[in-house]
């Protein structure tokens, strides 16, 4: 007789063995900033750590950017992922939705998707950012 059968005739529920946990999409890891993916751009040095799904997202990308000084990547424009950006070294300045703040090392932004902005660096050495966009 199958166990299924069994169980109830003991008083014993059947209860179905859990599925097995999915397989992550990218493993925990440590970034090297030289394995990062470069990409040429003449505002400064660009860096793509991770660009794909994660565990909880649909797509997240992960990098940074060396601006020059006086430079900003392009104009102001907007996309469907959220983001954040956090100033680790130089000084600019952030614009959302046009409304303009000046950042140093310690500023982060926080930007919703479809939302209008922007980023220069004004000081005199290289401005750099990491940013982090995604769609859950």
């Amino acid at each position: 007789m199958k166990r299924r059968k069994i169980l109830p005739m003991a008083g014993l529920p059947f209860i179905p063995a859990a599925a097995a946990p999915a397989a992550p999409k990218w493993p925990d890891m440590t970034f090297d900033p030289a394995k990062a993916k470069q990409i040429p751009d003449p505002s400064g040095d660009l860096r793509i750590y991770h660009e794909g799904p994660t565990d909880m997202l649909k797509s997240m990308t992960a990098g940074s950017l060396r601006l020059k000084a006086g430079m900003s990547p392009h104009p102001p424009h907007k996309h469907p992922e959220e983001e954040f950006m956090v100033v680790t070294e130089g000084t600019g300045w952030i614009e959302i939705e046009g409304k303009r703040v000046n950042v140093a090392p310690g500023s982060m932004m926080y930007c919703a998707g479809n939302k209008l902005h922007a980023i220069k660096n004004t000081g005199k050495t290289p401005l750099l950012f990491y940013f982090y966009k995604w769609i859950a």
